[in-house]
C-alpha cells in the first residue's frame, strides 16, 4: 500500500492512484490545477457572485420565490440558507424526508426556518416503499446504499423548480470540502437504469411516490426549461469551521459529529457498513479535501482518521438496533448481508455500460454544449 505525501488517500482507497515524483497523488495535483492554479481569484469570484445574485433576483420578479434550495440540515446547506438571507434572496427550501432524520436534524431545520423566514416544502416519500428500495440495495450487495436518498432529493429539486417555473437551484455543494471522492467509494446518483434494475430484482413493491428523474427528463429540464444548478459556496471564501461557528451563533445549530450524519442511516452506513463490508473510510476523502483547500494540515488529518467514526460503542449499538428494527430485519439477516460477496453496480443494468452507453456520451455532450453556450453568452 502506498499513501500520498500530501493528503491521506492511499492505494486501498483507489487502486489506480497515480503519484508524481514527489509522491503526491493525482487527486491532489488535479485539485491544485483546477481549483488553485487555474481557478478565478476570490476577487473575480465575488464579482461573478454579484452578477449571479442579480440574475436570481430578476428571475424572482413577480414570483413568490426567486430560487429553489435543498436543505438537509447539514453544515453546507444550513450555511447557504444563512447566506441567502444575508444576500436578500427568497428561495423555496426543499427537504426530502426519507424517514431517517435524526431528532437533532429536525430541530436544526426548524431553527433555520424560524430565523430566516423562508418557506419550506418537505416531500415525504412513502416509508414502506422507500424501505423496500433501500433493502433492494442491501440485498443486491452493491456499494452505494445512499443512492435512493441522493437521487430522490436531487430529482425533487428539479421537479419543484419545473413546477414553480423557477430557473435556479441553489446547492451547498462546494469544491472546498467536496471535490475529492474516489469512484471506488461511490456510484452515480443519476443512474436510473441501475436503480430500476436493482429494485426489479430485489424489491417487492411498486415505486409510486419515489421521485425518479431519467436522463431524458433531466435533459429536458436543462435544455428546454433551462434550469441551472448553482453552487454558490464556491464563489465565497468558504471555511467549514467558520461556517459552523456562524450557524451555531445565528441558528443555535448543533453539530452531528460527522459529514452527513444528520441522517441516522447515513451515519450507520458511512460510520460502520462502508468500512466493515466494503473496506472504505469515506472520512479519508473528506479530510484529504480539507487538506487540499488549506483548512486542516495533514498531521491533523492523520490524528482525526485514527478516531472511531462513532463517538462510542454504545451509540453504534443503538444505531444498529434502530436501523435494523426500522428496516424490519433481524441481526442474523443483517450479518448475512454484511458477509455476502460484494457485487459491482455494473452487474445490473446501468447508464454507464451495457444497454445504456449512449446516456454517458449524451450527458457529456450536453455538459460541453452548456459550458460553450455560457461562454458565448
Amino acid at each position: 500500500m502506498k499513501i500520498c505525501k500530501n493528503c491521506i488517500l492511499d492505494t486501498n482507497d483507489d487502486p489506480y492512484l497515480l503519484f508524481d515524483e514527489n509522491g503526491v497523488c493525482n487527486y491532489c495535483t488535479n485539485y491544485k490545477k483546477k481549483y488553485v492554479d487555474e481557478f478565478p481569484s476570490l476577487e473575480i469570484r465575488s464579482k461573478q457572485l454579484e452578477g449571479l445574485l442579480d440574475k436570481i433576483k430578476q428571475n424572482g420578479v413577480g414570483k413568490k420565490y426567486d430560487s429553489i434550495m435543498g436543505l438537509s440540515g447539514g453544515v453546507d446547506s444550513s450555511y447557504l440558507a444563512y447566506l441567502a438571507k444575508e444576500w436578500g434572496l427568497n428561495p423555496l427550501l426543499i427537504h426530502f424526508d426519507n424517514g431517517w432524520n435524526s431528532e437533532l436534524a429536525v430541530k436544526n431545520i426548524d431553527s433555520i426556518i424560524s430565523h430566516t423566514g423562508f418557506d419550506l416544502y418537505t416531500y415525504v416519500v412513502d416509508w414502506d416503499e422507500f424501505k423496500d428500495l433501500q433493502l433492494s440495495y442491501i440485498k443486491a450487495s452493491v456499494l452505494d446504499w445512499e443512492i435512493p436518498t441522493d437521487h430522490g432529493f436531487f430529482a425533487m429539486l428539479y421537479k419543484q423548480s419545473s413546477k414553480h417555473k423557477i430557473k435556479y437551484i441553489l446547492t451547498g455543494h462546494n469544491f472546498q470540502t467536496e471535490a475529492i471522492l474516489p469512484k471506488t467509494m461511490r456510484w452515480s446518483k443519476m443512474d436510473v437504469a441501475n436503480i430500476i434494475d436493482i429494485h426489479a430484482k430485489h424489491g417487492t413493491k411498486k415505486l409510486k411516490t419515489f421521485p425518479m428523474m431519467g436522463f431524458f427528463e433531466y435533459s429536458k429540464y436543462q435544455l428546454i426549461e433551462k434550469i441551472e444548478r448553482l453552487n454558490l459556496l464556491e464563489f465565497v471564501d468558504y471555511d467549514k469551521n467558520d461556517a459552523k461557528e456562524t450557524i451555531i451563533k445565528e441558528f443555535a445549530w448543533r453539530d452531528y459529529g460527522g459529514k452527513h450524519y444528520e441522517s441516522i442511516f447515513t451515519r450507520f452506513y458511512q460510520g460502520y457498513v462502508l468500512k466493515e463490508k466494503f473496506g472504505y473510510d469515506k472520512r479519508k476523502a473528506h479530510l484529504s479535501n480539507l487538506i487540499c483547500s488549506g483548512q486542516i494540515t495533514r498531521d491533523e488529518a492523520l490524528i482525526e482518521i485514527q478516531k472511531n467514526p462513532y463517538s462510542s460503542e454504545l451509540q453504534l449499538e443503538e444505531d444498529k438496533e434502530f436501523v435494523l428494527k426500522k428496516l424490519g430485519i433481524d441481526n442474523d439477516m443483517f450479518e448475512n448481508f454484511m458477509k455476502s460477496p460484494v457485487k459491482s453496480h455494473l452487474e445490473y443494468k446501468s447508464y454507464e455500460t451495457g444497454l445504456y452507453p449512449q446516456h454517458s456520451r449524451f450527458m457529456k455532450r450536453i455538459s460541453g454544449f452548456t459550458k460553450l453556450f455560457k461562454k458565448l453568452r
